[in-house]
């Protein structure tokens, strides 16, 4: 387990996360298809908070993308990095997230993050955020839609909407991964097409709704913070 500290200059007020946001996010990569579904390396990243303790834990599970069993695993644990904003968690996250990525002995191909790339209320959620910094192809898949819309889905597995802000605005899709199951929320983050995540995502979902890479993540980060917050 690392232990992270909040970088120094790290944003600490709205306005300067806000600013950082507007400069980062013109390095969004929307042109490029990204690796196929099944090939290489695939990572889930996810995290974990003790308000109370002002602890955060990460967790990163590099999966074999072909047969889905686990390469490696890390987890950082560090302080809360931001406040709780609407539109701005990746700042609370980030440090120790990109912690537990470099503490990774191997590459860790696409990263799927618990979140957002795209479909965000400024277009730069965790997913974006964490590739415009790793220069890593990056997919987000959240577990609600946030503030943006989309038609009926059928009920098949693999059946998709988009999810439209302002009306006619792609920035993701609603993507059905069990039959008949509430789907998840797919968007691009980085240096990736959205046909191609939606195609990761339905690889990584073989048997529940949720991506094999976030359901590991999550298990890890959880235990990692139940350790942190114990000792």
């Amino acid at each position: 387990m690392t232990t992270v500290r909040i970088p120094a200059g790290w944003p600490a007020t709205e306005e300067q996360a806000r600013a950082v946001q507007d400069e980062l996010r013109a390095r969004v990569v929307l042109d490029e298809p990204g690796p196929p579904p099944g090939a290489g390396h695939v990572t889930g990243v996810d995290v974990a908070y003790d308000d109370e303790r002002d602890l955060v834990a990460a967790a990163a599970v590099v999966l074999d993308a072909g047969s889905l069993d686990v390469v490696a695993e890390t987890t950082a644990v560090g302080r809360i990095s931001f406040p709780y904003v609407p539109g701005l968690l990746a700042f609370r996250e980030i440090p120790t997230v990109r912690a537990a990525l470099d503490a990774l002995p191997c590459p860790p191909g696409v990263v799927v993050c618990d979140g957002y790339g795209l479909a965000h209320p400024r277009r730069f959620g965790l997913a974006s955020h964490l590739g415009v910094l790793t220069g890593l192809p990056t997919i987000g898949v959240a577990k609600n839609p946030f503030a943006f819309t989309h038609g009926d889905l059928a009920a098949p597995r693999g059946s998709a909407a988009a999810l439209l802000a302002d009306g006619d605005e792609e920035v993701g899709r609603a993507l059905r991964t069990r039959a008949g199951v509430k789907p998840v929320y797919v968007s691009v983050g980085h240096r990736m097409s959205l046909d191609a995540a939606c195609a990761h995502v339905l690889h990584l979902t073989p048997r529940y709704r949720l991506p094999e890479t976030t359901r590991r993540a999550d298990a890890l980060c959880r235990r990692a913070l139940k350790e942190a917050a114990g000792e």
